[in-house]
């Protein structure tokens, strides 16, 4: 097992028995609001590409077959509450460990795991950070390795290790119903690499690697407002991704009980365009999605609508996901001027005596995406199989397993047959 990781989940396992120690001591929350949770994480991931042909005519991408690997992984978390007095002091820690089960070099790419120059993988990666945090009223300051969740800069733990960025953030509640926040990140930590890099671009589904295209700044700054007894809410962002693209975005989300029917409506806008020095050009993207919804009972049914306007994809930090309503961890539907529906239900087997078992069916078709001269407007479409369930009871009680399959085709990029398996389990320490 790496040293790094073990060292580091050896000190935070001290600092456990410490802070336990003292809690008798010790009258404010630091110690009283402490939690340290271990995450077990077990993934397999197969994207098959042998049967299908990319947009070109090519028979597979990058040369492969397939894309499949199996990866162990562990996710150590701590954090404290806050000393007592005017201003709290805190503390947050992460450490992550990934280990190779299974990987070839004719295989790699899932996202799982790193790829070596050679074209295999290691047989484990790993990173660790710190954020101290201080808390005035109800205003926190945090400054080190974070995690965040932001419309943005959104939250993605749609592979073995989530990813982490290094930086400063700003959450502020000090007036009811509104949360104001603001930021900046001066590095990322990509799902499968062990240390921290510039952050590169995503434009539709293109990554932009090339050499001097990333950036060290994102800068944000954004309000939410909630009110209607929680049930409306308002958003208003801003987002830089120094010299590469600035980003506007809207939101709109509310619920209404009806009957015994919970209808809802999740609207957004996002504006982009290229940023100072232009690393990656000229960008020319307005998005807009709409996410519709009706629960009754254990079923929740969704109809989405999502348009992109102007000469270019939405963009966004590469490796992360953004909250668009059509936006899935296979096809994102955010190409030049494409535009998507989807239909999707969600059903909580509760309701037919099964606790703990969920599932989604979903299917998205786009059209109208702009390719290069001479080519017929793109178009493409995924339909999604996801079933999950926690066990309810016994030795094995909240072990979590989760069942993914995916068919998407497309005439603009490369068709995918996917498998997903991750079994899961949190261990809470403290």
């Amino acid at each position: 097992m790496n040293k790094h990781f073990c060292y580091t989940a050896l000190a935070l396992s001290v600092g456990c028995v410490s802070w336990t120690g003292l809690a008798s001591a010790e009258e404010g929350g630091f110690l009283e609001d402490a939690s340290v949770t271990l995450e077990a994480k077990n993934y397999y991931f197969m994207r098959d590409f042998s049967s299908l042909r990319g947009p070109g005519g090519q028979r597979v991408a990058n040369g492969q077959s397939k894309s499949e690997e199996w990866a162990q992984g562990f996710i150590l978390n701590a954090k404290s509450g806050y000393t007592p007095g005017t201003v709290g002091v805190g503390l947050d820690a992460i450490a992550m460990l990934g280990i190779k089960l299974d990987s070839s070099a004719d295989r790699t790419n899932t996202g799982l795991l790193p790829r070596r120059a050679s074209g295999k993988a290691p047989g484990e990666f790993s990173r660790a950070g710190v954020a101290v945090k201080l808390r005035l009223s109800k205003t926190e300051l945090k400054v080190g390795e974070q995690m965040p969740s932001l419309p943005v800069l959104s939250f993605s733990p749609v592979r073995l290790l989530p990813p982490t960025y290094l930086g400063a953030s700003l959450v502020s509640r000090e007036i009811k119903g509104l949360t104001l926040q603001a930021g900046q990140f001066r590095s990322g930590s990509m799902v499968n690499r062990a240390g921290r890099s510039k952050m590169n671009a995503k434009i539709g589904y293109q990554p932009k690697l090339a050499a001097g295209t990333a950036s060290d700044r994102f800068n944000y700054a954004g309000a939410d407002y909630t009110f209607n007894d929680n049930r409306t809410s308002l958003g208003v962002w801003h987002a830089q991704l120094r010299d590469i693209y600035k980003q506007n975005f809207y939101s709109f989300k509310h619920s209404e009980p009806v009957g015994n029917w919970v209808l809802g409506a999740n609207l957004g806008v996002y504006d982009s365009k290229e940023d100072g020095s232009k690393l990656l050009g000229k960008i020319d993207n307005r998005a807009f999605f709409s996410l519709l919804s009706a629960k009754y009972g254990g079923s929740t049914f969704f109809v989405g609508y999502q348009s992109m306007h102007g000469r270019d994809g939405m963009p966004r930090v590469f490796n992360n996901i953004t909250p668009l309503g059509n936006e899935i961890p296979t096809y994102e539907f955010a190409d030049p001027q494409e535009r998507s529906w989807q239909v999707r239900h969600d059903y909580d087997f509760t309701q037919a005596g099964i606790p703990g078992l969920v599932s989604t069916v979903r299917y998205i078709r786009g059209s109208n995406i702009k390719r290069a001269a001479g080519l017929s407007r793109g178009k493409e479409w995924e339909r999604d199989l996801d079933l999950g369930y926690k066990i309810q009871s016994g030795l094995l009680k909240d072990l979590s397993l989760r069942l993914r399959n995916v068919r998407a085709r497309s005439n603009n990029r490369t068709g995918i047959d996917e498998n997903r398996l991750i079994v899961s389990y949190t261990w809470k320490l403290m």
